[in-house]
């Protein structure tokens, strides 16, 4: 093992691509996580970056595909390729991968959206359909094979129905024979080599002339094959052998097919697992919360940055930046407050990225393509090899500086501990001095104050520290950037209740040069923390700032809509009244047509007319009347009562609700609505007594949210009972139809078949499913139920 791959897995890399290979459903594609490496070119990782935010995208849109079927069948295909016969469990396998391959590429068919880095893989991929069903409807499960499979087999089967009808008739006789009852153990038939025989009592064997082909292990049941059946049997032992010779033709045939389409076939078990890998990528960044880094040149910047091996809800994200302004980072601060956590994640992250991996990082985060990333960091002293820490370390460090170089990140975990104080920090700042000049970006954790000096002093090195509370006496695990570490010894010897007197004879003994350090880190500690109290406090007024613009527009909205709503409302009933008089007055015309008609009289209508238009004069004037009626001209509402500070009032001119805060000597209303104070006259609202509890008491809206994320095409239902089952397989069906898929599976298991009745009862009626069918060989058969969804 070389000191770069010594140094993945002293980051632990390998337990996050074991995480990456759990999501992984094919074992090529398990093993192909396990292997991954970082590239060192920046082409390769954007590509790689790429195929896992297309993925991601795709996911988005319309859930994940399953690759389970994908399996290796390249050895089976090499057999065949040199005429050998394959069995049904290959020929099923093969079924299996090119069923995986057709959904796969029906899965990426119609919106061409986020997978522009993975589309050729997709179009790479051979939809074989013909061959797949060839081999499932040849093939029902992996010890038979279909009648169908050709017609001298189902020749052959139907020829051995009937044979085998003829024996049973032929026994049947005999056991139902009344002379025969005594010499039968049990009037049944049964079969031994593959022939019909009936129980014989061993002392009645003469009293059924035959053949004897077994005899209990009591040797009291004799199974004989009666002489009226041996010809049956014969034929059915030589349609058997036919039956063998045929299946063995069959086998031999598909076997041929599968060989004709070899190249495709492996084309696709190659293609299906690198889809596998980069779908498994997508996966591991949903499941913490990943994002994909942008490539820089030389600038290392992780924001909100947490270990992925880390629980999600108590890792503390920091934020660290190296390769711009400076190239070291020197890192104080107390035992177990974070130091060796914060460079592990530095160096992790940065493998991870060049492996292609989404990092648990905030958007903006950036991370340069390093040739490697050399680590010194735990204890490793060997007994063994005589070996102490401090020369384990140093052994590391010769190994480190003789590989590093431009593009390498360094990390050390407590550089130059383990000998004298003195000499131990010289030789840090040594080492760190001899990789910057061979151009290595470098993060060291230290205790040492000198290296404090020397990264306050020094262009290029920056100081940092991990936050910790002395009040609590713990770490808040914080990076902070600019800042060196305090020791803070004496502060937590005093919270532990060490006596003054010591803690003032311990000062008196540090030296005035480390006391003054000391002293200015505190003074910077507290200017730090004040300015961090105020940063926090401009940032929660100008959240509150926002919510209230937010609250402002959203009341401007609901009101635009109100006035908008009012206006229609009124313009309707209008039309509808307008709507009204205009049929009842055609009506009254018809009628009057009617009589005159009936009449038959001859005289001039031009009086008639004149109705008419009067008639219709008079309809456009009630129409301009009632425009002017729903103007405002309707008798206003008046209050029952005074209104009063508390009470639930309607603005008239705006129709919002609002509380009345205070009322003036001149009745003048001090009124609050929403997130606006307004002043109105006591005529201008309308008092709501009955609102007024009803607003009190009135129930929270429920709320929906929305279902993102990836949406998988298949649910597992074992162990529920029916009830719960049917509501969580309706509710996934809700979210797969939302997610667009077309298919999807229900694992409900075989068992006792209660479930798998409920799920398929709720089916028949859920309006979302177009059909539903057990599922075939290789898909779990009647442990799942297959849908098609509408």
């Amino acid at each position: 093992m070389d000191r770069y791959e010594k140094s993945l897995l002293t980051l632990e890399l390998p337990a996050v691509l074991e995480k990456l290979a759990a999501q992984a459903s094919s074992e090529g594609a398990k093993e192909q996580c396990r292997a991954l490496k970082p590239s060192d070119s920046p082409f390769e990782v954007r590509r790689r970056l790429g195929e896992t935010s297309a993925a991601k995208a795709m996911m988005v849109l319309r859930g994940s595909p399953s690759f389970s079927g994908a399996r290796d069948v390249r050895g089976s295909l090499a057999r065949a390729d040199m005429s050998g016969v394959l069995n049904t469990r290959e020929l099923l396998d093969i079924a299996s991968l090119l069923r995986c391959a057709r959904q796969a590429k029906a899965y990426a068919e119609g919106d061409e959206s986020g997978r522009g880095e993975i589309a050729f893989l997709f179009r790479a991929l051979t939809a074989n359909k013909y061959l797949e069903e060839k081999i499932t409807t040849s093939i029902i499960g992996e010890d038979e094979i279909a009648d169908g499979a050709s017609h001298e087999l189902a020749d052959i089967r139907r020829k051995l129905r009937v044979a085998a009808s003829k024996v049973r008739e032929a026994l049947q006789k005999i056991i139902s024979s009344p002379s025969y009852a005594k010499a039968l153990q049990e009037a049944i038939i049964t079969t031994r080599s593959d022939r019909y025989v009936v129980p014989v009592k061993a002392e009645h064997k003469a009293d059924i002339p035959g053949l004897v082909h077994d005899v209990s292990s009591s040797g009291a049941t004799v199974f004989i094959e009666p002489m009226a059946a041996v010809k049956a049997n014969n034929e059915i032992r030589e349609l058997k052998i036919k039956e063998r010779r045929e299946i063995e033709r069959i086998l031999a045939e598909l076997s041929a097919e599968c060989a004709s389409f070899r190249e495709d076939i492996d084309r696709d078990y190659v293609t299906l697992v690198a889809l596998d890998v980069i779908f498994a990528k997508a996966k591991l960044s949903y499941d913490m919360d990943g994002d994909a880094p942008e490539i820089s040149e030389r600038e290392l910047n992780l924001k909100r940055a947490r270990h992925p091996l880390l629980p999600k809800g108590t890792a503390v994200p920091i934020d660290v930046r190296l390769g711009a302004e400076f190239d070291t980072l020197v890192i104080t601060g107390p035992n177990t407050g974070g130091k060796t956590v914060s460079i592990k994640t530095m160096g992790l992250l940065s493998v991870m990225a060049l492996c292609g991996l989404h990092i648990p990082a905030a958007d903006g985060s950036c991370v340069p393509v390093f040739k490697k990333v050399l680590a010194d960091i735990g204890d490793e002293q060997s007994i063994e090899q005589s070996l102490s820490t401090f020369s384990a370390h140093m052994t590391n460090i010769v190994g480190v500086l003789e590989e590093c170089g431009e593009d390498t990140l360094l990390l050390f975990d407590e550089l130059g501990a383990g000998t004298d104080p003195t000499e131990g920090a010289a030789l840090a700042i040594a080492v760190i001095e001899r990789a910057r000049q061979q151009g290595a970006i470098i993060a060291a954790t230290t205790h040492y104050a000198e290296l404090k000096v020397y990264a306050t002093t020094q262009k290029g090195v920056q100081n940092a520290s991990c936050e910790f509370d002395v009040e609590t006496l713990r770490p808040t695990y914080r990076l902070l950037i600019g800042i060196p570490g305090k020791s803070n010894a004496f502060a937590i010897s005093r919270r532990l209740g060490l006596p003054e007197d010591i803690i003032a004879d311990a000062k008196s003994r540090v030296n005035a040069e480390s006391a003054s350090m000391e002293e200015v880190l505190e003074k910077l500690e507290q200017q730090r923390q004040l300015l961090e109290k105020d940063k926090l406090e401009i940032a929660r007024k100008l959240r509150e700032a926002e919510e209230n613009a937010k609250q402002s527009a959203k009341l401007k909205a609901e009101l635009s809509v109100r006035f908008e709503k009012a206006d229609l409302k009124a313009k309707r009933e209008a039309q509808q009244i307008l709507d009204d008089a205009r049929r009842q007055a055609e009506a009254v015309f018809e009628e009057l047509d009617r009589i005159r008609k009936m009449e038959g009289k001859n005289k001039d209508h031009r009086e008639v007319n004149e109705a008419r238009a009067a008639l219709r004069r008079s309809m456009n004037e009630a129409d301009d009347a009632l425009a002017d009626k729903f103007a405002g001209n309707e008798p206003e509402a008046v209050s029952a009562r005074a209104v009063q500070p508390g009470d639930l009032v309607q603005i008239k001119s705006m129709g919002i609700k609002a509380t009345v805060l205070s009322v003036s000597a001149d009745r003048t209303l001090q009124l609050q609505a929403g997130v606006m104070k307004v002043s109105a006259r006591e005529d201008e609202v309308l008092l709501l007594e009955q609102e007024k509890v009803q607003v009190k008491t009135a129930a929270p809206k429920p709320t929906t949210t929305l279902r993102t994320g990836g949406i998988s095409s298949e649910v597992d239902l074992r162990g529920m009972m029916s009830d719960e089952a049917v509501l969580v397989m309706e509710r996934y069906l809700d979210s797969a139809v939302m997610a667009k898929l077309k298919q999807v599976t229900i694992i409900h298991g075989k068992g006792t078949g209660a479930l798998r009745q409920a799920v398929q009862s709720a089916l028949k009626h859920n309006k979302l499913v177009k059909s539903f069918r057990h599922g075939n060989f290789g898909e779990g058969e009647m442990g799942v139920t297959i849908v098609e969804l509408r």
